[in-house]
């Protein structure tokens, strides 16, 4: 079995996969193997890979078990197969909707190797869309910034870091340490997941899907694994909505618009949920003047603009006591302190 597992989670996800697979099949580093984890699709996902790619193992679902379990499952699978001869296993966690630059993986390989303390590393995703419909549409990619890491805020507001960016602004040149990676595509250390593995489970199950990546990005952080920015790793992605690292509330407020209310639910209850189990508890009283205005302001453009939103809180009071057991395995074993955390929130 290859040193490098390529996972890809797909739920329905055709319109997309032709082209990230040829992205993956055109790199320069060989040393991978393909899996695709499929969620119970009904639009021809798996007879496609099956036909046009024979190469690429499958493991399908018979219903739609959400993006952590997935992602899960595939981790666990390349545990077990995975060979480190030629280096430590590593893991590439990638979208359906991700093209990569054909030197993508080895410029991330090249630069996490020479790291033994980095846990993780992505790189720089542009965004890319479709001009044009049917046969006649075209690929454009664009130099608008996707993501560069993940950016933490005192209020507990987390961002894609340079998102809405463009590349001509340069400010996102130069490899760098960041908080996190995005979960959109991205190459971990298979023994900095197992490390953070909590009864068993790398990616949080409870949360299903939406934000895993942000609380996975403080796990690691908390247990002393370092993320990187590689700038030469590029990558493109077909997201159309994301937020903005500069975005005003009336932009923020146009974005969530233009979300699913199931994405709206998940993406609010997991983001109390990776509060409740990451946080410092020093840290928080320390930055309560930043999360008060934040969590109140939040709720209460929720309980006017999009009170379905608000199911999400007993949704997450549900999954409290499991949130909480699961805190008490991550904060007995941090080897970090809650200052060095804390030099992390702008």
């Amino acid at each position: 079995m290859a040193r490098v597992a390529i996972n890809i989670v797909t739920w329905n996800s055709l319109k997309y996969l032709p082209e990230a697979l040829e992205s993956i099949s055109r790199q320069t580093y060989r040393d991978f193997s393909v899996l695709i984890i499929d969620n119970a699709s009904a639009d021809g996902t798996i007879e496609y890979v099956r036909s046009e790619h024979p190469e690429v193992g499958v493991l399908r679902n018979t219903h739609n078990l959400g993006f952590c379990r997935a992602h899960n499952q595939g981790i666990a699978y390349a545990k077990a197969h995975l060979k480190g001869d030629r280096g430590e296993p590593l893991v590439l966690i990638t979208n359906p909707d991700i093209l990569l630059e054909p030197d993508f993986l080895e410029r991330l390989v090249k630069e996490i190797d020479r790291r033994p303390e980095c846990g993780s590393a992505g790189g720089k995703l542009l965004k890319v869309y479709k001009k044009g419909g049917g046969e006649l549409a075209e690929t454009v990619r664009t130099d608008v910034i996707d993501t560069t890491g993940l950016k933490i805020f005192k209020s507990r507001r987390l961002v894609d870091r340079g998102a809405g960016e463009t590349e001509a602004e340069g400010r996102y040149d130069r490899i760098e340490e960041v908080f996190g990676v995005s979960g959109a595509v991205a190459l971990y250390r298979l023994a900095a997941l197992d490390d953070v593995a909590v009864r068993g489970e790398y990616f949080d199950e409870d949360f299903f899907a939406y934000k895993e990546d942000i609380d996975l990005a403080w796990r690691l952080r908390l247990r002393g694994w370092s993320a990187l920015y590689v700038p030469w790793a590029r990558a493109y992605h077909y997201r159309t909505a994301a937020g903005s690292e500069r975005a005003t509330a009336r932009q923020i407020a146009a974005g969530r618009r233009g979300r699913s209310r199931l994405v709206n639910f998940l993406s609010y209850r997991n983001h109390k949920l990776t509060l409740t189990k990451d946080d410092h508890c020093r840290n928080r009283l320390l930055h309560l003047p930043w999360i008060l205005p934040y969590e109140a302001g939040k709720f209460i453009y929720l309980l006017f603009l999009e009170p379905a939103t608000l199911a999400a809180i007993p949704g997450f009071l549900k999954l409290w006591p499991r949130a909480r057991a699961k805190r008490r395995i991550i904060m007995k074993e941090a080897r970090v302190k809650a200052r060095d955390i804390r030099r992390w929130m702008a």
